[in-house]
């Protein structure tokens, strides 16, 4: 099952989607489409899993990353039959027929794309990604290539809700050093600190000056929907050993009048 966003399929010449975790062959507390190569899963299990969600796009090339929670953004300008291709958080690129994914447990994918859908980019947004401006970075990219802020279209997938996403005094403190008005991202509750990555996100793009209107936030909250999403935190508060990753995609495919699509 994938979630697709209601303003990219406006795209005509790209494809995405947000995938849960059902569909795929892993057993266990993997199961069922974990597509995180960096899990303590079965590997053959895994790269079946990546083979299932090519196949979902008929397109034989997928990008994806070591993620390591930083700002760097990987330009992809050829053709990777090797998955990972780079060490990084985010992949940027006009190629066609060539998929570039996230992989998340709770935090926020991030997917991007010019209103002619020739620049596409995915981003994972964790806290301290989002917090090192990595949202400003890829806008950045679309930008060197001519493309303006007010035609940049963005959806937010599924990714840990507030009321689950608990933090510590110093946490709070980190993110108000960079600016006090962050502060309406924490909630009080019952004596916990609360934080709403989701708005988190919207606030950076925002920020990095896309227009709201182009801007899409699910609501889905991987923590509380076991039968949908994994969860880090989730399977930490269960005391397993380890968690499955949920994918994110987008691809730019070929279309005999690729220069001339419009937004609708």
């Amino acid at each position: 099952m994938k979630i697709e966003s209601k303003k990219l399929l406006k795209i005509n010449n790209i494809s995405h989607g947000f995938f849960s975790n059902k569909g795929g062959v892993s057993k266990g507390i993997y199961k069922s489409l974990n597509c995180g190569l960096g899990s303590k899963d079965n590997r053959r299990h895994v790269l079946n899993n990546l083979e299932i969600v090519k196949k979902r796009f008929k397109v034989k090339n997928l990008n994806l990353l070591k993620q390591i929670h930083s700002n760097k953004i990987v330009h992809l300008k050829k053709g990777n039959n090797n998955i990972k291709i780079g060490v990084a958080d985010g992949i940027f690129t006009s190629l066609t027929n060539n998929l570039i994914g996230i992989l998340t447990a709770d935090c926020a994918p991030i997917l991007l794309s010019s209103k002619c859908g020739n620049y596409i980019c995915a981003l994972h947004g964790g806290w301290k990604g989002l917090h090192k401006d990595i949202i400003k970075r890829g806008v950045y990219l679309f930008n060197k290539h001519k493309i303006t802020n007010k035609n940049i279209i963005c959806s937010v997938g599924p990714c840990i809700n507030f009321i689950n996403y608990e933090v510590k005094q110093d946490f709070m403190k980190k993110i108000l050093k960079k600016n006090k008005k962050y502060k309406k991202l924490f909630k009080i509750k019952k004596n916990k600190i609360l934080f709403n990555l989701k708005q988190f996100a919207q606030v950076k793009l925002l920020e990095a000056g896309l227009q709201n209107k182009n801007i899409e936030i699910h609501k889905n909250d991987t923590y509380s929907n076991p039968n949908q999403f994994y969860s880090f935190r989730r399977s930490v508060h269960k005391k397993e050993d380890d968690y499955g990753r949920n994918i994110s995609i987008i691809v730019k495919k070929n279309h005999k009048d690729e220069n001339n699509i419009l937004y609708k």
